[in-house]
């Protein structure tokens, strides 16, 4: 990597589109409210975060030679990430992402990460076998994944060696999509960030709380995980401690990229030197912050 970059987010960089009511909703629901379009993707909501902590993160993903997506590259560049290993293709559309959130929490969400999943490996020949690494000389640092990438491709990534010697945190893109992680699961490798119904997926079962969640997936052979379970708690553990904390309690005014904005925060804050309690605290107050953050309606 480039001596001005800090880590990779590999994974979606799109356009969210998102609609908010001050209403409580239900489904056939028509109310009055605010439709505004951003930045988005796990990826990107991953790499503005670090960006607020100070970090500068290299961008891996698929945007398309389209007014779309010379617009996503410009305001991901002023944000002050660097795009120039972005796979740009000229036949696939900038992808886009779609929610409704309401007073009561997300409605419903549509993801269209289709070019995302047709660019496949092109978006990792940076890392593969170019300028930020290959299997020769492994990319050293840490890299953030995000669930959006096909199962294909995260598998690779889990037995490359060209991510050897990386630090690799990984999330999932929702919870209908947190199977895609089990590689790093059956290897050992990465950090994990979930949720508790994303935990219950990859153990087949359920949970009532993180802590049993976290405990689960590290006997199933993951290497470090971090289990969240929205207002209640959140479990972060290895083979040698499980700790848990509580959010701060607070007023929940929109719900889109908080689990972005919990794993980019506690990122950040361990490459900043803060121990894992530390760690944990500063990414539960940042979610806290950004869930209760003000939003136009």
């Amino acid at each position: 990597m480039t001596q001005t970059s800090d880590i990779l987010c590999i994974g979606s960089v799109l356009w969210d589109v998102i609609g908010r009511s001050a209403s409580h909703m239900r489904q056939g629901s028509d109310v009055p409210g605010r439709i505004a379009r951003l930045p988005g993707g796990v990826a990107m909501n991953i790499a503005m975060t670090l960006v607020r902590f100070g970090m500068r993160p290299t961008l891996l993903t698929a945007i398309g030679r389209d007014a779309e997506g010379d617009e996503l590259i410009r305001a991901c560049a002023q944000m002050g990430m660097c795009t120039d290993h972005v796979y740009r293709s000229d036949d696939l559309p900038t992808d886009r992402y779609m929610a409704v959130e309401g007073a009561n929490g997300l409605i419903a969400a549509i993801a269209d990460a289709h070019s995302l999943e047709a660019a496949g490996a092109k978006i990792l020949r940076p890392v593969l076998d170019g300028p930020l690494g290959s299997a020769a000389a492994p990319h050293v640092g840490p890299v953030a994944l995000d669930g959006n990438l096909t199962l294909a491709l995260l598998e690779e990534i889990a037995h490359s060696p060209a991510f050897a010697r990386a630090d690799l945190r990984v999330a999932p893109a929702s919870p209908g999509k947190a199977e895609r992680l089990l590689p790093f699961v059956r290897q050992g490798r990465a950090t994990l960030y979930v949720n508790l119904e994303e935990a219950g997926l990859l153990c087949q079962t359920e949970f009532g709380d993180s802590a049993s969640a976290a405990q689960a997936l590290l006997e199933r052979g993951a290497q470090r995980v971090l289990v969240t379970d929205g207002g209640r708690s959140a479990s972060e553990g290895d083979s040698g401690r499980l700790i848990t904390q509580t959010p701060p309690a607070v007023l929940v005014t929109r719900v889109t990229g908080a689990g972005d904005t919990f794993m980019a925060a506690h990122i950040a804050a361990e490459a900043q030197g803060a121990d894992r309690d530390q760690a944990l605290s500063r990414a539960l107050h940042a979610a806290a912050t950004y869930v209760s953050g003000e939003t136009p309606l």
